[in-house]
């Protein structure tokens, strides 16, 4: 593995990123952040003759935004994360990555350092074919915890036609993902001696009471919405704590609640879905009280499978002799808030979310050069066409 990827090289950059240790340090106490790997990237795409922007963030964790071809016109935006999730439990060398038959292994090969490499890659064929428009690549931070980068980018300013997120789909094209909120549910109780069944009330029981509740509204109600690519809502509970003691009633239990989201479907919502479930509780158990502290939400993904984003990739892939499957993705990713900013954005990229987090995660590198090959083929389709 060489310090500077050759240019053009996706495979050696991908290898580059995940020998650099980028942990989230909003997920894991000692993880470094996403400076060493961006000024990695950022040098990187110098010599291949991008102009590259340092782009700090409120955190001082920073964004490269990288741009190539022809400003001031048109503009395509490729966007990545740098971060990563910690390597707890890892089966294999996280940092090292080895090559091993045919696969890069590592922390954040497949999420989503190959994606990165090659929207990079991608990008670069635009100024060797000389095409009449500008190609935007930003790679960002914290998309693992709460997004600040693609927010400090959407703040920017930024502008483009469309977008392509190149999280890991397997090559498929994803313009739908679902969305989630968080919500905390705490249930009071009141202590006193286990004996005391007429003083005491229990805080933990009365939750359980309402997790029930949320469990038949789960098989009932959200069992029944669907969507085309994304299948139903979901939700579940997630943490839960509480108790004094093995002989004293518990006076508090707090129960960390997720609910993932559909298309048209609100962090509200949720709240307003757990508010009634305590009112059934109520209404059978005078003595539950509970508050709900609403968390963090990021809203769901959906551009139409007709756009012509969707449509332009879908002709790219053709043209490499690739299927062109149109599914959801179960997964959150930036590219609900680069389309809620005004940039349809999609995701289609190297590499199974299946592996991401996961004890053993890798990339195909065979399908790195893929993913290169149809991005490439999806900037000449998007300029060399009318949309």
């Amino acid at each position: 593995m060489t310090a500077t990827p050759a240019r053009g090289d996706a495979v050696a950059l991908t290898r580059t990123l995940v020998a650099i240790d980028s942990r989230n340090p909003s997920l894991v106490s000692d993880g470094p952040g996403e400076r060493a790997c961006a000024q990695a990237l950022a040098q990187t795409l110098e010599r291949w003759g991008f102009r590259v922007e340092i782009q700090e963030t409120v955190a001082m964790r920073p964004n490269v935004v990288a741009r190539i071809g022809r400003p001031g016109g048109r503009a395509l935006l490729f966007n990545g994360h740098l971060d990563t999730v910690g390597v707890e439990g890892m089966i294999h060398a996280p940092w090292d990555a080895e090559v091993r038959d045919g696969r890069v292994y590592g922390r954040g090969s497949s999420d989503m350092k190959a994606g990165v490499a090659a929207m990079c890659a991608a990008a670069l064929r635009v100024v060797d074919a000389n095409l009449d428009g500008e190609v935007i690549v930003a790679a960002v931070a914290d998309e693992e915890y709460e997004s600040i980068g693609t927010r400090a980018l959407v703040a920017s300013g930024i502008r483009a036609e469309a977008a392509i997120v190149t999280e890991p789909t397997r090559l498929a094209i994803c313009p739908a993902h679902r969305g989630f909120a968080w919500l905390e549910l705490i249930v009071h109780g009141r202590a006193a001696h286990g004996s005391r069944y007429d003083l005491g009330v229990d805080a933990i029981t009365l939750a359980a009471m309402a997790l029930a509740e949320l469990d038949d509204y789960q098989r009932t109600v959200l069992a029944k919405k669907t969507h085309p690519l994304l299948g139903r809502p979901s939700l579940h509970a997630s943490i839960v704590s509480g108790g004094l003691g093995l002989s004293t009633y518990p006076d508090r239990c707090s129960v960390q609640l997720e609910r993932r989201t559909l298309p048209g479907e609100t962090a509200v919502d949720f709240t307003r879905e757990v508010e009634a479930a305590c009112a059934r509780v109520r209404a059978r158990a005078p003595e539950f009280r509970a508050d709900l502290v609403p968390g963090f939400a990021q809203a769901p993904n959906e551009v139409e499978p007709t756009h012509p984003v969707v449509r332009a990739l879908s002709a790219s892939l053709e043209r490499a002799g690739e299927r062109a499957p149109i599914e959801g993705l179960p997964c959150w990713t930036d590219a609900a808030l680069l389309t809620a900013a005004g940039i349809p954005a999609i995701c289609f990229g190297p590499g199974d979310i299946g592996l991401a987090h996961s004890a053993e995660e890798y990339v195909d590198m065979g399908e790195i050069e893929r993913a290169t090959d149809v991005l490439s083929g999806f900037v000449s389709e998007w300029f060399g066409g009318t949309h």
